[in-house]
C-alpha cells in the first residue's frame, strides 16, 4: 500500500474520530441521565485521544492531517439534534443515534484494518478498532436496557 493511500485511510478515520467525539459531546448534552452523560463524555474523549493519536501518525509519516469532521458526520449530529428536538429528547431515542453512529465508526475501522498496512499503523488501528467496538457494544447494551 503506498504512503499516501495510508494517509487518506488515516485522515477518514481522524474525520471519524472527530465525527464521534461531537456526537458523544453533543448525546452528552441532550440525555437526561447523569450516568449516561458520563458515559459519552468519556466516549467523547476516547475519541478526542484516537483523533490525535492518528493525526500523529500522519504526521510521522509525512502527510498532513485533517482538522475537521466530516459533513456527513455534520448531518448525522444534525439529525440526531432535530430527531431529539422532536421526540422529546428521551434518552432511548438517543442512544439509537449514537448507536447509528458507532455503526459508522465500526464499519470505517472495519474497512481500514482489511487494507495492507505497515506494522506500526496495522498496531495503532487494531488498538483503536478494539476501543470503536467496545463503544459500540456498549452504546447497544445501554441501549437494550433503556427499551
Amino acid at each position: 500500500m503506498k504512503e499516501q493511500e495510508i494517509i487518506e485511510t488515516l485522515n477518514n478515520l481522524v474525520e471519524i474520530s472527530r465525527d464521534g467525539e461531537k456526537g458523544f459531546r453533543a448525546a452528552a448534552e441532550d440525555v437526561k441521565d447523569p450516568k449516561l452523560k458520563t458515559v459519552f463524555s468519556t466516549a467523547a474523549e476516547r475519541c478526542a485521544s484516537g483523533a490525535r493519536e492518528l493525526e500523529s501518525e500522519i504526521t510521522h509519516l509525512g502527510g498532513q492531517p485533517v482538522h475537521s469532521s466530516s459533513t456527513a458526520g455534520a448531518l448525522h449530529r444534525a439529525w440526531v439534534h432535530l430527531k431529539a428536538a422532536v421526540t422529546g429528547r428521551s434518552d432511548r431515542t438517543i442512544l439509537d443515534e449514537v448507536e447509528r453512529g458507532e455503526d459508522v465508526a465500526k464499519a470505517a475501522y472495519e474497512k481500514a484494518v482489511a487494507k495492507p498496512l505497515p506494522p506500526q499503523v496495522r498496531n495503532i488501528l487494531d488498538r483503536q478498532y478494539r476501543g470503536v467496538k467496545e463503544n459500540h457494544d456498549l452504546v447497544r447494551d445501554l441501549r437494550n436496557r433503556a427499551a
